[in-house]
């Protein structure tokens, strides 16, 4: 009903469905899709999403100017490691209700604010009518893995996709390229195989190794298998890393 209401008002606009499988409640497994994916848009890109548990509470309906995109939706978390990673944002709090769509349900506010917003904003309103600028947002547990005292670098899972692939907030930029002396350790289990391509591990059924996935991170995967059932692991679960002296 969302992208109805939004042609509704603008009706040249380009509507692209990123997603609907987004796990109910799951602002973390939101969060993980757009930022995987907002590159892929051109500039201007007004991005509506969607994932509300808190809809009707006192939490914030906000636009945010980011990476020469817009995102409009709830302040919960879902945009905070887009503004982590970009570094530079400009949020609005949404509250001029002549865009907003009446009544204004309680529990339908994708329909009746984030869809009307999104449209009006594609229709030329300019950002700041929207309401008032704000300096701080509702952000999830950083992106940035720690370093401890002994060089280990605590890390964590970030999703785990459909197929039980655990991605991990540790990037290929970070860990360079002789993944040859890493190893990682997750529910309490030693990893040390990493691949390049699925396919080098065809013929080892059930086999638990890491590859860099397409959106740039690590990924636990297992060969035809869940890697998140054969790890018992979770989102949100800590995973370490440890470097190893070549040779051994």
């Amino acid at each position: 009903m969302e992208n109805d209401h939004c042609l509704s008002i603008n009706p040249a606009a380009q509507i692209v469905d990123i997603t609907h499988e987004i796990p109910p409640q799951d602002i973390h497994a939101a969060a993980f899709n757009l930022l995987a994916t907002y590159k892929d848009f051109p500039s201007n890109t007004i991005h509506v999403a969607v994932v509300d548990p808190g809809v009707g509470s006192a939490r914030r309906a906000v636009l945010i100017e980011c990476a020469e995109q817009f995102f409009v939706g709830p302040d919960n978390g879902i945009f905070s490691w887009i503004c982590e990673r970009e570094g530079k944002y400009h949020a609005i709090h949404l509250t001029n209700e002549k865009f907003f769509q009446h009544p204004v349900s309680a529990t339908f506010q994708g329909r009746d604010i984030f869809a009307p917003v999104a449209a009006a904003l594609s229709n030329g309103a300019a950002p700041e009518g929207f309401g008032a600028a704000i300096k701080s947002l509702i952000h999830l547990d950083s992106l940035k893995p720690k370093t401890l005292s002994d060089g280990v670098i605590e890390a964590s899972i970030i999703h785990i996709d459909r197929f039980g692939n655990c991605i991990t907030n540790l990037t290929g930029e970070l860990l360079g390229e002789d993944l040859g002396v890493v190893n990682l350790v997750v529910s309490g289990r030693e990893i040390t195989s990493f691949r390049k391509y699925y396919r080098e591990a065809e013929d080892k059924e059930s086999e638990v190794f890491c590859i860099i996935g397409s959106a740039g991170f690590l990924e636990i995967v297992a060969a035809n298998r869940s890697a998140a059932a054969i790890l018992d692991a979770q989102s949100g679960q800590p995973v370490n890393l440890i470097r190893r002296s070549k040779g051994k």
